[in-house]
């Protein structure tokens, strides 16, 4: 069995987000498995975005739970937590819906990047990765006491930030682009550099919001590449949403399809692949024709 179903990092369960009438999530579940990549796909207006609204802190749903368990076999634990009225216990599980989205990223470690690049355009490409270990930096600094005064503490945090930045940027090759301004970079590079800063914040769950959106053939290969190195040699699980279809069968262990705001199909890459709902879906055919596209497509 796959890490999604034996040892899930994130749990959604019956996940609902209503604005007004408009049922735009509707008693979702589903999980993402502990160190491997998860594509949420789905037709323009399944409903994707809203989900990671809510896994982030954006939105609170309005029904649902969604528990992020940090260690292995946490989510056992997710009735207790739920029962203590708490978000957490221990520091093992977080049910997301009860925390604020700063303490959602700060203390259940999620990362996300959005559909528009957001970065500092004014900022070089270095700063960009040290302003995202912003916390970290003031508390080796003591709120700017020991950073005043040259304390060990906050030079050795500082000697720790720029190697982590300087890392992601080797990563992501942009290493020989640390001085100049984020604004500055072509659109791909601008896209690795939302990924690495992510990553300085030291998440758990990577969230990516169409990644590879406006990337050429070349570009999205590197992602791919970028994305498989974060999970193997960092053990980060990423739950991204893609249009781009090669990029998602291609590097996913797990696929969520959703339409109108339900889940139609839930499984490997091979079994989203041939589901007949989910070719319907994507080719706007109407629910009574499903029958005809399960005969042509021999399931």
């Amino acid at each position: 069995m796959s890490a999604w179903e034996t040892d899930p990092l994130l749990y959604v369960e019956r996940l609902t987000m209503r604005f007004g009438g408009l049922v735009a999530v509707n008693a979702l579940t589903f999980s993402v498995g502990r160190g491997e990549i998860t594509a949420l796909i789905g037709p323009n207006g399944a409903g994707k975005t809203t989900v990671f609204n809510c896994i982030t802190g954006f939105y609170k749903p309005t029904e649902g739970r969604i528990a992020m368990a940090l260690e292995p076999g946490a989510v056992s634990t997710v009735e207790e937590v739920t029962a203590s009225g708490k978000t957490t216990v221990d520091g093992k599980l977080y049910l997301l819906e009860r925390m604020p989205d700063y303490e959602i990223a700060k203390h259940a470690r999620v990362a996300r990047t959005f559909q528009n690049v957001r970065l500092f355009g004014g900022m070089t490409v270095l700063e960009n990765l040290l302003v995202a270990q912003h916390n970290r930096l003031m508390s080796a600094s003591s709120f700017t006491i020991g950073g005043l005064l040259g304390l060990p503490s906050y030079r050795a945090g500082i000697r720790t930030a720029m190697e982590k930045a300087t890392y992601w940027l080797e990563r992501v090759g942009l290493i020989d682009r640390a001085d100049d301004a984020a604004g500055d970079l072509p659109y791909g590079a601008q896209r690795r550099l939302e990924i690495a800063r992510a990553m300085c914040t030291d998440p758990v769950l990577l969230c990516l919001d169409e990644p590879a959106a406006g990337l050429n053939p070349r570009e999205s290969a590197e992602l791919n590449d970028l994305l498989r190195y974060i999970c193997r040699e960092h053990k980060i699980s990423v739950l991204l949403i893609e249009h781009d279809m090669g990029v998602v069968m291609e590097i996913s262990d797990h696929i969520i399809v959703l339409d109108y705001g339900q889940k139609i199909s839930d499984g490997t890459a091979s079994m989203v692949r041939n589901d007949p709902k989910v070719i319907a879906a994507y080719l706007g055919v109407e629910d009574e024709e499903v029958e005809a596209v399960e005969q042509e497509v021999g399931a």
